[in-house]
């Protein structure tokens, strides 16, 4: 069975880029969220074997929603995607439980190696 991943992006494109690579590599996309809020309640509803974290986000960030995902499943697995110069959120976010994190623009074999490194 394919591994189901839910992708968080505020930017819609930023979101096409990733579905693109996981979906022509055999992964399952579960569903899409625009904000850590939405990304904290879909969490919930899919349980997805892993979740893309975008770290800049309106309503709630990244590393929020990603606390509140790993106080709902301590196994939760999320990687944390970054724009270049975020060295000090992405330490944040690695503290806060992410496995890993992605760096934009977003190069495929980077984002394919963070994800089949996760679920293996």
């Amino acid at each position: 069975m394919a591994h189901r991943i839910l992708i968080v992006d505020d930017a819609s494109f930023m979101r096409m880029m990733i579905k693109d690579i996981l979906v022509k590599n055999g992964y399952e996309v579960v569903g899409e969220a625009a904000d850590g809020a939405q990304a904290v309640t879909m969490y919930k509803e899919l349980k997805p074997d892993l979740v893309t974290m975008d770290i800049t986000m309106p309503e709630m960030d990244g590393i929020t929603a990603l606390k509140n995902i790993k106080a709902e499943n301590p196994n939760a697995v999320v990687i944390m995607c970054s724009a270049m110069g975020q060295q000090a959120m992405v330490i944040d976010a690695i503290q806060a439980g992410a496995k890993d994190f992605i760096v934009k623009p977003f190069q495929a074999d980077r984002v394919l190696e963070a994800i089949s490194k996760n679920l293996s």
